[in-house]
């Protein structure tokens, strides 16, 4: 009996052996195959959406499912052969944050960033008024090469060249949107995004715009 206690001693001496590293040697070999796993899914994930982009380019429809109500009288008085046009209502102080999800929604649905024009109505966008502290010429320089947004001031709107998609952002100031959409309607080639007063921007519409 005595000897039965004995054994586990002995297993306890085959665990003593720490020559297991050879196993160790072993594990290297599976850890890069997880490795090359994790990387490979969002490398086509972020080129995905952005080579469909002329078929997806009428996705930013999804935009107006969220207020169904306004966009479709909007859609409805744009000028034949005009570009789309959708309404999202927001006030003045929510205006550019609308159009910020706005944009986020059209790049997430496949458009190019250099399609997108963003046009403020009071006080210019971040990134505009960040840009322009470095002077005209390299904030002009950008709106040139044309490869992401550019977020222009209504007041010197009239410079920036057309684009497929405008968005204009009512977040007020001395520009109303009875001035200010004629622009953006010539400088939009596809589609016409406006956020703001739902009233100011139909009243603006039934005057022809």
């Amino acid at each position: 009996m005595p000897l039965i206690p004995e054994e586990p001693q002995i297993h306890e001496s085959a665990q003593g052996p720490r020559v297991t590293p050879t196993s160790g040697r072993t594990a290297p070999t599976p850890r890069p195959v997880p490795g090359p796993r994790p990387a490979a899914p969002p490398r086509p994930g972020r080129p995905g959406p952005q080579r469909p982009t002329p078929p997806v380019q009428r996705t930013p429809r999804d935009v107006a499912p969220a207020k169904p109500g306004p966009s479709g009288p909007a859609t409805d008085t744009a000028p034949a052969g005009g570009p789309q046009i959708q309404l999202i209502p927001a006030s003045a102080e929510g205006a550019i944050d609308a159009a910020e999800e706005a944009v986020d929604l059209l790049l997430d649905s496949g458009r190019a960033p250099g399609d997108v024009l963003v046009i403020t109505t009071g006080a210019q966008h971040p990134w505009a008024e960040h840009e322009l502290s470095f002077g005209e010429a390299a904030y002009w320089a950008q709106h040139d090469a044309g490869d992401d947004v550019f977020y222009t001031d209504a007041a010197i709107a009239a410079r920036a060249g057309s684009r497929p998609v405008v968005v204009v952002a009512l977040n007020g100031g001395p520009d109303s949107a009875a001035t200010v959409l004629p622009l953006a309607n010539t400088r939009a080639e596809a589609l016409l995004i406006v956020c703001g007063d739902p009233q100011q921007i139909n009243s603006a519409l039934a005057a022809g715009v």
